[in-house]
């Protein structure tokens, strides 16, 4: 394999705003055989999620942040080619922690093998039956707990984790308002996926009094994608004992001096509990959640959007889309066969 080439993007140096091509250059570098138990995969999706950004940052995370020189890290979905593990021939195809590349060599047993013949796209195994929908799945229900005939709040609701989020609201029996970023995407969280009212932030004027419209009963759960100025106005809008699940902070993953969020001390006045979390603090419920997701999927309980844009190249430029949100659903990356 030594004559093989791996394109990958690697992090050249921390960004302290939005990361630039000179940030996160690629490289080309020759492909090595896999070691005893290792095997090389044929990139064929890369999930792009806003985590990666966090990643980027030597700030204290849930897992060590990308070093120096150290591609970018992200999950992907892609062929074997080459194996020296008895676990896994070259063919199948799995899901792996891999990186901004064309190739990535990895662990047999840190894999896991996908089946192709399930009727379900591959690339929904990084969107709603995968790392997306589990956030999404055990964010609400594990944290959230709702129940029927509450009102559910939900930020960046059009996108691929708050989509998912208000669907299985709905499919628990709450009134779910979602806040997003265009009148197209409160079009479609409203009329195709269910949700009981939509906020377009971007021209409500007061959001604290758009929410209080949406919802006429207060909020009883707010899940939380973005923190800043969505979050201080949720706050305002929270029922005595509500809960919130701090899923992400994206609105200020790109701001080297983030303000803080200005009305904490509503957490005291209405006995808030406010809970973050991580989709891998879950790991030993893969499987449960896998399985539920995958049978509302199937029997069209859930729907989805994905955006697949097919160029290694321009991953970058493609990544950032999900911080001005001009993405529609999932994010995925694509590497045509032919480009390999």
């Amino acid at each position: 394999m030594q004559d093989m080439i791996n394109r990958q993007f690697y992090l050249a140096s921390r960004p302290a705003a939005e990361p630039t091509s000179e940030e996160v250059p690629f490289r080309d570098v020759p492909l090595c055989e896999p070691e005893q138990g290792e095997v090389v995969i044929r990139n064929m999706y890369i999930s792009l999620d806003p985590a990666i950004r966090g990643w980027m940052s030597d700030l204290s995370n849930y897992i060590e942040p990308i070093e120096i020189g150290e591609p970018i890290r992200s999950s992907v979905i892609g062929r074997v080619v080459k194996s020296n593990s008895e676990q896994l021939s070259e063919g199948d195809v799995v899901l792996a922690v891999g990186a901004w590349e064309r190739y990535t060599t990895a662990q047999a047993a840190a894999v896991t093998r996908l089946d192709e013949s399930a009727g379900i796209p591959l690339s929904s195994f990084l969107g709603i039956i995968g790392p997306t929908g589990l956030t999404a799945y055990f964010g609400l229900l594990d944290v959230g707990k709702p129940q029927a005939g509450e009102t559910v709040l939900v930020s960046a609701a059009a996108g691929a984790v708050g989509s998912t989020v208000g669907q299985i609201a709905k499919l628990k029996g709450c009134r779910v308002v979602g806040i997003a970023g265009s009148d197209d995407k409160c079009a479609w969280i409203t009329d195709e996926l269910g949700f009981d009212d939509a906020i377009n932030y971007k021209t409500c004027g007061d959001l604290e009094a758009a929410i209080r419209g949406a919802c006429p009963q207060g909020v009883d759960i707010y899940f939380d994608n973005v923190g800043g100025d969505i979050l201080d106005a949720a706050l305002m809008c929270m029922n005595k004992h509500a809960r919130i699940a701090v899923c992400g902070w994206i609105s200020t993953y790109n701001e080297a001096d983030a303000p803080g969020p200005r009305n904490l001390w509503q957490m005291v006045a209405k006995s808030l509990k406010v809970q973050g979390f991580v989709v891998i603090d879950y790991v030993d419920r893969f499987a449960e959640g896998i399985e539920q997701l995958a049978e509302w999927l199937m029997a069209g309980k859930l729907q989805y959007r994905e955006e697949i844009v097919d160029d290694l190249d321009n991953i970058l430029p493609t990544f950032l889309k999900l911080f001005d949100g001009s993405n529609q659903g999932k994010l995925i990356t694509r590497i045509p066969e032919e480009s390999v």
